[in-house]
C-alpha cells in the first residue's frame, strides 16, 4: 500500500509541476486552483500516507486503509478534471464537482479513522 501511495504521489508531482510550468511560460494562470490541488491531494497527501503506511505498516493492512486508498484514488483524480473544467467556464459540472469532493473527504475520513482506531501509543517506539 505504502509503495502504491508513493509511485501515485510522485505521478502527481510530475504532473502538478508541469501544469505549473505550463501556467508559468503561457502567463495563463486560470488553473492555479488545479495546479494546488494535484499539489496538496496528490503528491503532499499520498507521500504523508505512504510515510504513515511504511512507518505503521499494520494501519496499511485494514479495511479502512483500502477504503481510503480507492476511494480516494478515485476521487482525486475526477475532482481535478471536473475543476479544471469548472475554472474553463463549464458551470454545468459543479454537481459532480460537490459529489467527487466528498469522496476526497470521505477518503480522508477513512485514513484519520484508520489512524485514530488502529494507532495506539505502544506503536510509537522511543
Amino acid at each position: 500500500m505504502a509503495i502504491r501511495c508513493f509511485k501515485l504521489a510522485a505521478l502527481y508531482l510530475i504532473l502538478g509541476m508541469t501544469l505549473g510550468a505550463v501556467m508559468g511560460a503561457t502567463k495563463l494562470f486560470a488553473y492555479a486552483p488545479v495546479h494546488a490541488h494535484i499539489n496538496l491531494l496528490g503528491w503532499v497527501s499520498l507521500t504523508l500516507a505512504g510515510l504513515l503506511f511504511t512507518r505503521f505498516p499494520h494501519l496499511a493492512k485494514t479495511r479502512l486503509a483500502a477504503a481510503f486508498f480507492w476511494i480516494y484514488n478515485i476521487a482525486v483524480p475526477v475532482s481535478m478534471v471536473l475543476l479544471a473544467l469548472e475554472v474553463s467556464g463549464h458551470t454545468g459540472v459543479e454537481t459532480a464537482l460537490g459529489i467527487s469532493s466528498a469522496g476526497i473527504w470521505v477518503g480522508g475520513v477513512c485514513l484519520s479513522f484508520n489512524l485514530l482506531l488502529n494507532l495506539h501509543s505502544s506503536d510509537i517506539s522511543a
